[in-house]
């Protein structure tokens, strides 16, 4: 399969779940032979914040069907804390890197912080890079297709907290069940409107 791109095998990474008051940020890093590419821009890949849920379920799956590399790493509530969000979510991206089972040459990240530290792989940010960016696009998809599948579960352990309704997000219902039940075992304690 051709994962290589003017002799550089090339990855995206992006991230899901920055934003919310509860439950992990989740990345996921891909890397897209030019066929895999084409077929999935001719299908809508884009940033997965413009496509609907069901839209973005179909473009999973079908990432699945034709054999999309990729990788993913989730960041709990607890590291989100400790850290604070932006670190968690580049340590995701990573992580999500590293466990890809080619090594890529160079990776795309979305926004415009690099990792930091001896990261091996050379890094290249692109801002808005989830939506001008078909790899990065696709990294998109599947990490918030995978945090939303999270926080379903979550919304079975924790079901006074209707986590399937809002995923986590600050939402009028979110807040006023963290009023009324307070921060559960998932809730991100540094954010304002937990605690």
């Amino acid at each position: 399969m051709d994962y290589v791109i003017k002799n550089i095998r090339i990855a995206g990474t992006d991230e899901a779940g920055r934003g919310p008051l509860a439950g992990p940020v989740v990345a996921s890093a891909v890397i897209l032979t030019t066929e895999q590419r084409a077929l999935l821009v001719n299908n809508g890949l884009t940033d997965s914040k413009k496509l609907s849920a069901k839209k973005r379920e179909v473009l999973f799956d079908l990432m699945q069907k034709i054999g999309v590399l990729w990788a993913a790493q989730a960041a709990s509530a607890k590291r989100i804390d400790g850290t604070n969000i932006l670190r968690a979510s580049l340590w995701c991206m990573g992580m999500a890197t590293l466990k890809l089972s080619i090594k890529p040459d160079l990776l795309l990240l979305d926004g415009n912080k690099t990792i930091s530290g001896n990261f091996p792989i050379r890094q290249h940010c692109v801002v808005k890079g989830d939506l001008r960016v078909p790899v990065i696009a696709a990294a998109s998809i599947i990490a918030k297709v995978l945090r939303d599948r999270i926080m379903t579960i979550y919304d079975k352990l924790y079901p006074l907290y209707q986590f399937e309704k809002h995923k986590g997000y600050p939402t009028k219902l979110h807040y006023e069940l963290i009023k009324k039940y307070g921060a559960s075992p998932i809730h991100r304690l540094s954010y304002k409107g937990v605690l």
